[in-house]
């Protein structure tokens, strides 16, 4: 078993549980927030999609895949507006983008040179992240965001009066 299959095999489960989370998640459920400005299970999602283009193409291979227009519904480091007050993308549309983004995470990653993935990952304007220093800290960083923002997706069902699920 090689380093990069490792990565996606990971990928690949911790996604399977996120869309298992997502199953039972309709109307306003999308947009629920336990208190004004929190993150919904909508714009976990679309967080998801743009945090793949960030780590994996934009970190490590220097490039953008995903849709600008897509990417600026969900930025990070400030109050989530709420239904009401933001004209959020559909549900399909969020989850074809995270459907789409895993497909590229995944072919991006097979066809990687593992040359590279030592190599320094570097944020916006430079800087350091403080979860990863190399590309492949990048890459396998996506498998540990994606499941901690899954724990809030769950968190979210349980306030809904979902299901638990395991």
């Amino acid at each position: 078993m090689t380093l990069t299959s490792v990565l996606i095999d990971q990928l690949q489960r911790t996604r399977e549980w996120t869309l298992k989370l997502l199953q039972d998640i309709s109307g306003t459920d999308w947009t629920y927030q336990i208190n004004p400005g929190a993150q919904h299970v909508l714009w976990l999602c679309g967080h998801l999609a743009t945090s793949q283009d960030t780590l994996l193409f934009q970190r490590c291979l220097q490039r953008e895949v995903l849709d600008p227009e897509f990417r600026r519904h969900f930025p990070i480091g400030g109050p989530i507006r709420s239904r009401t007050e933001y004209g959020w993308p559909a549900p399909e549309l969020v989850l074809q983008k995270m459907a789409d983004m895993q497909q590229s995470t995944i072919s991006a990653i097979r066809e990687i040179d593992p040359a590279i993935l030592q190599e320094p990952a570097f944020g916006a304007q430079g800087s350091k992240h403080p979860h990863y220093d190399t590309k492949i800290g990048a890459i396998n960083h996506m498998n540990r965001h994606e499941a901690f923002h899954a724990g809030q997706m769950a968190l979210i069902r349980r306030m809904l009066g979902k299901q638990f699920l395991r």
